[in-house]
């Protein structure tokens, strides 16, 4: 009777301390990702260099090729959501007015993406992490012929990219604000 007790007592203790843990760990986690949302640059710089270290860990070991063509893909489809607004034109039913407005009359509806910029340079980041981590492992190592994945790859990139292009066009948006005019208030004048 009495070491049952026991035994209950040290699981739980085991389990809270595991729970702690844990806890601890997303606490931090969560505070690295709030630390580094401000600095765009810096981000991307760090996504950059995370996936030219898996490009030549791939170069130089000379196998992982499905793993790449997996997360070549992944990061096409992250690109994708990246550059398509999240409330499609082509679903507004509303009085056919399917295009940004042309008049002041009309109503002005920003360009909001489907996924922000950061949840796109998060997955590019984990998922890079977990390619450079499958690397690690032979059994991911599956023999392909690889110029065949390679040209998949971009003949699979032109038709996603020449669909996405035309539907840019068609529904006049455009997701970069690189060169856009941008608006100030004018100062009254004295």
């Amino acid at each position: 009777m009495m070491d049952e007790g026991l035994t209950t007592d040290d699981s739980a203790g085991s389990s809270n301390v595991v729970t702690r843990f844990f806890k601890g760990l997303g606490i931090r986690y969560q505070s690295l990702l709030d630390r580094s949302t401000p600095h765009t640059k810096g981000r991307w710089v760090f996504a950059f260099v995370l996936v030219l270290l898996f490009i030549l860990r791939i170069l130089f070991a000379q196998g992982w090729y499905i793993i790449t063509y997996a997360l070549g893909i992944y990061h096409l489809n992250l690109f994708i959501a990246f550059l398509t607004p999240k409330i499609d034109p082509a679903l507004d039913y509303e009085d056919d007015g399917l295009d940004l407005p042309t008049r002041s009359t009309q109503e002005f509806r920003p360009f909001i993406r489907r996924l922000p910029e950061f949840k796109f340079w998060l997955g590019i980041v984990k998922s890079t992490v977990i390619g450079l981590i499958c690397t690690m492992f032979d059994c991911f190592n599956i023999p392909v012929f690889w110029p065949i994945l390679v040209m998949y790859f971009i003949t699979l990139f032109c038709i996603t990219m020449k669909r996405q292009i035309k539907h840019m066009i068609k529904y006049r948006y455009i997701p970069f604000t690189h060169g856009k005019p941008k608006y100030q208030a004018s100062a009254p004048p004295s």
